[in-house]
């Protein structure tokens, strides 16, 4: 019988695969990715064609000492590649709002920037399930893994709620603008409250990291800007709970 940790620590090993031929063969059967680690300095005919598919198919992949993937791969022949395969498969944010758009659903998108602490974007999903939300949309990097953490816990979330990874939030949202969404920027810099904004239109919402918030160049992007008024001495909430809070006032509101 597994414990916990030991089940925890087998899920992680089956979502790891190193070896040339072996990543390789997953990239060319369109398995899920989260990266890709590769040894500096390494270079081959088949890490060309590694290199090319990730590339073509928007994954992360890194230079890292040959240390690292020592480790990773626990002094197994790696062959100077160790990779990570996603828990859940990716969704085309293009797919996602022509669905949208062909249903006449009002759309319900969120947005995450720099949401890399696996236990805030599982959160934040199971947040996005409950709330009826189309999408969350992440970058394809400074994004949070969807590994079995992340699905343990969002409850399962990620298994209802379509994760769209894209190059960058600025190209997604330039896309989202063309359906007619909103886009609603959470930003204690702003100078509405989130419930005096109309936010029972289609909206996409913006949230970011708890350290750095939503960068310049996607704020600047954002239709507007809205903030939760806080009574407390401490600056800022949680961002898994403040996304609860500014997505139920967009239910509230669409559902009047």
């Amino acid at each position: 019988m597994w414990d916990k940790k030991e089940l925890r620590d087998k899920r992680m090993e089956e979502n790891k695969i190193f070896g040339l031929r072996p990543v390789l063969e997953a990239l060319l059967a369109n398995r899920p990715f989260e990266k890709i680690m590769l040894r500096e300095g390494a270079n081959s005919e088949l890490l060309r064609q590694i290199i090319e598919q990730a590339k073509n198919k928007g994954i992360t992949v890194n230079r890292v000492p040959a240390e690292r993937l020592e480790r990773l791969s626990k002094n197994g022949n790696h062959q100077g590649i160790v990779a990570f395969l996603s828990s859940a498969e990716y969704a085309d944010l293009e797919t996602v709002l022509e669905n949208i758009n062909q249903t006449g659903k009002k759309a319900f998108l969120l947005l995450l920037d720099k949401i890399t602490d696996v236990r805030n974007f599982g959160a934040i999903v199971r947040t996005a399930e409950c709330a009826g939300i189309d999408a969350v949309i992440v970058p394809a990097k400074n994004a949070a893994p969807m590994n079995v953490d992340a699905m343990k816990t969002s409850a399962g979330a990620l298994n209802h709620v379509p994760i769209c990874r894209v190059s960058s939030l600025k190209t997604a949202l330039y896309l989202i603008k063309n359906y007619d969404i909103k886009t609603v920027a959470a930003t204690e810099k702003a100078g509405k409250n989130y419930f005096d904004a109309d936010l029972s239109c289609p909206i996409a919402l913006i949230v970011g990291s708890e350290e750095s918030g939503i960068s310049k160049s996607t704020l600047e992007l954002a239709d507007e800007k809205v903030k939760i008024p806080l009574a407390g001495k401490i600056e800022s909430l949680n961002v898994s709970a403040a996304t609860a809070v500014i997505a139920f006032e967009c239910v509230r509101q669409s559902a009047h």
